[in-house]
């Protein structure tokens, strides 16, 4: 459902947070009559019979005029100040433009982090939380050369594909959104609390739940409208044929977005999903061009990395040097008197910096 554009320049935090505390009452009939009333406040004041007009039960109407929220409301506004937590509503310049544009768009969005990484052009990778070693591979070199073109990467911060994501994207030194299926303030999974306060501090973590819910499985199908949402497109990376990442490819579908899909192992259940997506007409990607070309008017091509924009260590800048032209794993230890491992350690590196791609036989040459 697509609300008016109407911005509110000092939002009644609390009338838009009551409202979504008033037993029984659904996202949908929120959005039903926040299109009506403009605002909460009109909501809450509003005659009964108005509110009968829509199809709402007894019940519901005299929650409305008679719920008492205000010790919810008080412990959510309470919270948003002491963790710093930011709060815009649908009407607030700040809402993702994109997001705007879907099926019920949530009312309002919590967010730790950067307010003004949700205006820029964005691309999310999710996949499998049992992610093989090639999956977790591709999913951070993209994650990184997509960052070199100054997209940010969106993902949910699960195990697996998503957390790959979320890290190929910081060590490019790109930006990068995590939504979440729990309040914003919920840590999930609890091994990922680095990165969970990494991604705050470069990136934003956003959430439409209130403080402390839980991550209960039915909030991720919800939030993966978002993940979607606000994309440009939605990359898959190893999805095995019921995996939720298949949810979020249909919803990106519905909204009009790009859907990509990584090829994987033919004899892998975690590539039943995605090549299932291919056959359903998804673009393959096996480069970052091949995303960037449906896209691509909307990067900002200023922001690819160069060799002084990209730190290198001697080491690197050794290796960097050298690979001017496509060179040999064998011949690059040769050249530097240096064993094979340590140039493959830091060649994978390099590659994860966006810096180097790997061509067929184990020879490698510079991106740019």
């Amino acid at each position: 459902m697509k609300l008016s554009a109407t911005i509110s320049k000092e939002p009644d935090y609390q009338d838009w947070l009551a409202l979504s505390f008033i037993p029984g009452l659904g996202q949908r009939t929120y959005l039903k009559l926040l299109k009506e009333f403009r605002h909460p406040k009109q909501i809450f004041s509003a005659e009964e019979k108005e509110l009968r007009s829509f199809g709402l039960s007894e019940r519901l109407i005299r929650d409305i005029k008679g719920y008492d929220w205000r010790k919810e409301v008080e412990r959510e506004l309470n919270k948003l100040s002491n963790l710093n937590i930011k709060f815009i509503t649908y009407y607030d310049c700040s809402y993702p433009a994109l997001l705007k544009e879907i099926y019920a768009p949530p009312p309002f969005l919590y967010v730790k982090g950067d307010l003004g990484i949700l205006s820029s052009p964005m691309v999310a990778i999710v996949g499998s939380r049992l992610a093989s070693v090639y999956g977790l591979k591709a999913t951070t070199c993209l994650a990184s050369e997509l960052s070199n073109f100054g997209i940010t990467i969106v993902s949910g911060l699960a195990r697996g594909i998503d957390t790959a994501a979320h890290q190929g994207a910081i060590r490019a030194g790109g930006r990068t959104v995590a939504v979440l299926g729990c309040g914003v303030d919920v840590i999930y999974p609890r091994e990922n609390k680095k990165l969970y306060q990494r991604i705050s501090e470069i990136g934003a973590l956003i959430s439409e739940f209130h403080f402390g819910t839980p991550p209960e499985a039915q909030n991720f199908p919800i939030r993966n409208r978002i993940i979607s949402g606000i994309s440009l497109g939605v990359i898959v990376v190893e999805a095995a044929k019921r995996s939720g990442s298949l949810i979020t490819a249909r919803l990106a579908l519905e909204q009009g977005r790009e859907v990509f899909a990584v090829p994987g192992q033919i004899d892998s259940f975690r590539s039943e999903g995605t090549h299932k997506l291919i056959k359903q007409g998804a673009k393959l990607v096996e480069k970052v061009e091949d995303v960037l070309e449906e896209i691509g008017q909307f990067y900002d091509s200023s922001k690819i990395k160069t060799e002084e924009t990209v730190p290198l260590n001697s080491g690197e800048k050794e290796i960097w040097t050298l690979l001017d032209t496509p060179k040999y794993l064998d011949e690059l230890a040769q050249t530097l008197g240096r064993p094979v491992g340590e140039i493959s350690s830091k060649l994978m590196t390099m590659e994860v910096k966006g810096l180097v791609k790997e061509l067929p036989g184990k020879q490698y040459v510079r991106k740019w």
